[in-house]
């Protein structure tokens, strides 16, 4: 009762990471609490779950198993999380911001009358003062995300509605084992008193699933563009760094809107969230909405003609000058020394 839930994404068998990554930064909230983490897997067949989600610290797993269950549709997983939530009372409840996230997590949250925060970028847990009641919240979940287009960044609460809940994109928390040796407990559930034939009533027949070319969410070294590139051949320059030194190349919404670079390979608030070992920024402005997408980087360059682009003020070297006489400059010396 009153615990922290995280429910878990599963793909044949496999948790995806960004359940992991939200078990991670669950731990440390439900430390915060002094509460139980518990996590809620949902799927076909679950083998060797518990060896996946316990070293993450799980206190409590919550199994629901039965062929019908995937791949996943919306009327079952949301029957479970209504009536599950409703017994077991959770304080908050985490899922990611995915296409399964992003169509469950509106669904639970208005059947249970609690509200959902959306894409967020930080979770904390603080207080919060009501002055015109004169009334004290403690230890609420602070939801925070940018909001107004990306112009601010928006601090949530919910002080009265049960439970808290948020969904938090893939790569914008840390994915940390938390104890190889954490056991924790299992309850395996008939699924019959939360489900009924009717939830049921879509199958999915046929799934085709392409798989991304581009894995820049776990490169070490991503050379990203901005529309400060110029052109789509300038931007061939960065394809010639970032095979010269072993980097992916990602860009900037408005570097994918001018037709630069594919939308995959988009970082920032409505693209992915990469936190690699080195990120050279190039002819990138640096507003709020890309650098949610990478202001967890270990090292930042950033190369641009204006001395005053936001994106200098996060990053931990600047080059001042123009892309075209920079990079290949790069690609030069970086070649010559590696010798």
């Amino acid at each position: 009762m009153n615990n922290l839930f995280v429910y878990l994404e599963i793909e044949n068998g496999k948790v995806e990471d960004v359940s992991l990554e939200l078990l991670t930064k669950g731990r440390s909230l439900a430390n915060r609490l002094k509460c139980q983490l518990e996590a809620v897997a949902i799927a076909g067949k679950l083998e060797n779950v518990e060896k996946q989600v316990f070293p993450y610290g799980v206190d409590v797993l919550h199994v629901f198993e039965d062929e019908r269950l995937y791949p996943y549709t919306s009327l079952p997983h949301t029957s479970i999380l209504v009536k599950l939530f409703e017994e077991e009372k959770p304080q908050i409840a985490l899922m990611g911001a995915t296409s399964i996230g992003r169509d469950l997590g509106p669904r639970v949250s208005s059947a249970l009358g609690s509200g959902l925060t959306a894409d967020c970028t930080s979770l904390e847990i603080g207080d919060h003062e009501e002055k015109k009641e004169n009334k004290t919240y403690k230890d609420l979940l602070y939801q925070i995300r940018p909001a107004f287009g990306g112009n601010i960044v928006a601090t949530i609460i919910n002080p009265d509605c049960r439970p808290q809940m948020a969904t938090v994109r893939e790569g914008v928390m840390k994915k940390d084992i938390f104890d190889s040796n954490h056991k924790g407990k299992t309850i395996k559930h008939d699924i019959s008193p939360y489900v009924s034939d009717t939830d049921f009533v879509i199958r999915v027949i046929e799934r085709q699933i392409e798989e991304s070319k581009v894995n820049i969410k776990s490169a070490p070294i991503i050379v990203s563009g901005g529309y400060g590139m110029g052109s789509k051949e300038n931007f061939q320059l960065l394809y010639d760094l970032a095979h010269t030194i072993g980097a992916e190349v990602g860009a900037s919404r408005a570097a994918v809107d001018a037709g630069y670079a594919e939308h995959e390979r988009q970082i920032g608030q409505t693209g992915v969230t990469v936190r690699p070992k080195l990120y050279i920024a190039a002819g990138i402005s640096g507003q709020i909405q890309h650098i949610a997408g990478m202001q967890e980087s270990a090292m930042v360059i950033a190369i641009n003609n204006d001395p005053y682009a936001p994106i200098n003020a996060v990053a931990d070297y600047v080059i001042t000058g123009d892309v075209e006489t920079v990079i290949p400059k790069m690609i030069k010396y970086y070649r010559k020394n590696s010798k």
